[in-house]
């Protein structure tokens, strides 16, 4: 009862601030918004803000499928499952340190996209069609390095294109499946040799535990912190980050 009277008082309270600010506040403007250009063709303004907005919402798309992220954090969360540590680190820490790896690993890629295509399409020196283009081959040529000519082949005897003269005359349709399940493959390669030293643990201490009668012990609790240890003592996420990045440039 003391419950309901309270909440009764403070719905009044809030209901009787409600109105004696609507009572003594001034009238609220009509505001209007209007985005584009007001001349004699409205539609050109209207269709580009859809084709940028569409743009936008494709750009995590190309993220994950044209750069390097996808090896990137497959790999993270197979050293997270190798450890066998749940949610430690957190899915934010795995996505942000992928993130400003891929960020570090494409600079030199972005810079190009930057100085052939962005730039000379903001001084007015080429067209949009011509900077896309541009920008395109740069994203070929890292996608092209780093795409296995199996994978490739597939999708090209798919569409039945012709042999190509370079990796420019690669469509990105063919280009950027074959480079997904090109770095999928990679990822999942440099996942297993991950999980080995960490699967050797869990058996030697599975192993021991059965030998000492100690059924009712979950091997978990006993193996975790010693792949933890391990793992700081071999400085593991240097070894990891390092080998993440020699894969994408061996020399």
């Amino acid at each position: 009862m003391k419950k309901k009277l309270i909440l009764a008082s403070l719905l009044f309270v809030i209901i009787s601030a409600f109105a004696v600010t609507a009572a003594y506040a001034d009238p609220i403007p009509n505001i209007g918004i209007q985005i584009g250009d007001t001349g004699d063709k409205p539609s050109t303004s209207s269709l580009s803000i859809i084709l940028l907005i569409t743009v936008i919402s494709v750009a995590p798309a190309c993220l994950v499928l044209m750069t390097s992220f996808t090896r990137i954090v497959i790999v993270l969360s197979f050293v997270r499952s190798a450890l066998g540590t749940n949610q430690t680190p957190p899915n934010q820490v795995l996505v942000g340190l992928a993130l400003f790896l891929t960020l570090f690993i494409m600079t030199p890629t972005f810079t190009n996209i930057n100085q052939v295509a962005i730039q000379p399409y903001i001084k007015g020196d080429i067209s949009q069609s011509a900077a896309l283009e541009k920008a395109s081959v740069p994203m070929k040529k890292f996608m092209f390095s780093h795409t296995r000519e199996k994978d490739l082949l597939l999708f090209m005897k798919y569409t039945k294109m012709e042999k190509p003269k370079s990796y420019e005359d690669i469509p990105l349709t063919v280009m950027i499946p074959s480079f997904a399940i090109s770095e999928l493959k990679t990822a999942f390669q440099m996942g297993f040799m991950i999980f080995i030293p960490f699967l050797i643990i869990d058996i030697v201490v599975s192993s021991t535990l059965m030998a000492m009668g100690m059924m009712m012990l979950p091997p978990v609790m006993i193996s975790l912190p010693f792949k933890i240890l391990l793992f700081v003592l071999v400085d593991g996420w240097y070894l990891v980050v390092k080998s993440l990045l020699l894969s994408f440039n061996p020399g």
